[in-house]
């Protein structure tokens, strides 16, 4: 990403990186208010498609490790996510289950023949054909030996033949979907707002360490009067990408998910009608929103609804009374 030649107009939000590397990425944000940023946080943490196994076929497995332990940890392995844009969501497939439309399939067969414990790594999981596109899906190898992550371990005589599907999610359905490790976020580094009333035995200049972005802003005055009116102006926002999106393209993901979502408000607001309810638009509006993979009725879910897809409030037992009647003690009103 090019960052000598952004945007720097004082009158609209306004970033300036301070740290960027091929895993993190640390910049302020200013010209916006609290709501926004916080909005934008929240985005990058939860709603960021990625891609993650999310089915695992088990063929054989005689290692120490159950089938569930051994797909949790399957699960949670990073996978390319770049152009996530040509994989499609579960529900808006036409396919019974998965296909290449929806889906990456990935293959992992390894059996120990030697005498030493033998370790299955993330290397192992070879990516199946067709997909998508040419990135997605692929396991994320950062170390220098070129290895991942290890799966599991083997002796002699054991193996593990698992054949795993991986699919299109948001961090809000599954943690493994969610493309940061952390997310830095601080504002008023000096406390000027008293927001925080910090708890302290004697000196809580001394017990409480200012920050390193405390270097940015000047530091209160003593004889100046408090402004109740005040309100923060410049965040300090810090991420780590788990290596499935670069951290620019998580941050861009975010505001673009962000703007989806406003632009599904101000449509609902406007009593537009070519919406359906998870907020993505048709035509010339936006699609494609953050979703979970594996909703039911289609997608209709406007996110109230219980897990027996009953409807609207209604509860496992049916109708929206309580398995006891209309009122936990089985009176129809309070009080008789």
């Amino acid at each position: 990403m090019d960052y000598d030649n952004m945007d720097i107009d004082e009158v609209g939000p306004r970033v300036t990186v301070r740290e960027a590397a091929s895993s993190h990425v640390d910049f302020t944000l200013t010209n916006v208010n609290l709501a926004f940023a916080n909005s934008l946080r929240r985005t990058i943490l939860a709603e960021i498609p990625t891609m993650a196994i999310d089915l695992v076929e088990v063929e054989a497995n005689t290692s120490v490790l159950p089938d569930e332990f051994i797909a949790h940890r399957l699960g949670l392995i990073p996978l390319n996510s770049k152009a996530i844009e040509d994989v499609l969501y579960t529900r808006d497939c036409d396919c019974d289950q998965y296909c290449e439309h929806c889906s990456v399939t990935l293959t992992l067969r390894a059996k120990c023949t030697g005498d030493e414990i033998m370790k299955v790594y993330a290397r192992d999981l070879v990516v199946g054909e067709p997909r998508p596109n040419e990135w997605v899906g692929s396991p994320v190898i950062t170390d220098k030996s070129g290895l991942g992550v290890v799966i599991c371990k083997l002796r002699k005589g054991q193996e593990v033949r698992m054949k795993c599907v991986a699919k299109k999610g948001i961090a809000k359905e599954h943690a493994k979907w969610a493309p940061t490790s952390a997310v830095g976020f601080e504002y008023d580094p000096h406390n000027k707002l008293k927001h925080l009333d910090y708890w302290y035995e004697e000196d809580a200049a001394k017990e409480w360490p200012k920050s390193k972005n405390a270097e940015w802003e000047d530091p209160p005055q003593e004889d100046l009067p408090f402004d109740y009116n005040a309100t923060p102006s410049q965040f300090y926002i810090s991420l780590e990408s788990v290596g499935n999106l670069e951290p620019d393209s998580v941050v861009q993901q975010g505001i673009k998910v962000l703007q989806q979502k406003l632009a599904a408000v101000l449509q609902e607001l406007a009593g537009g009608d070519d919406s359906n309810r998870n907020g993505d638009m048709n035509g010339d509006g936006f699609v494609d929103g953050p979703r979970s993979p594996d909703a039911m009725n289609g997608g209709a879910d406007q996110g109230y609804t219980t897990p027996f897809v009953n409807g609207g409030a209604t509860s496992a037992w049916g109708g929206g009374a309580t398995p006891y009647g209309a009122t936990p003690y089985g009176q129809g009103e309070w009080g008789n």
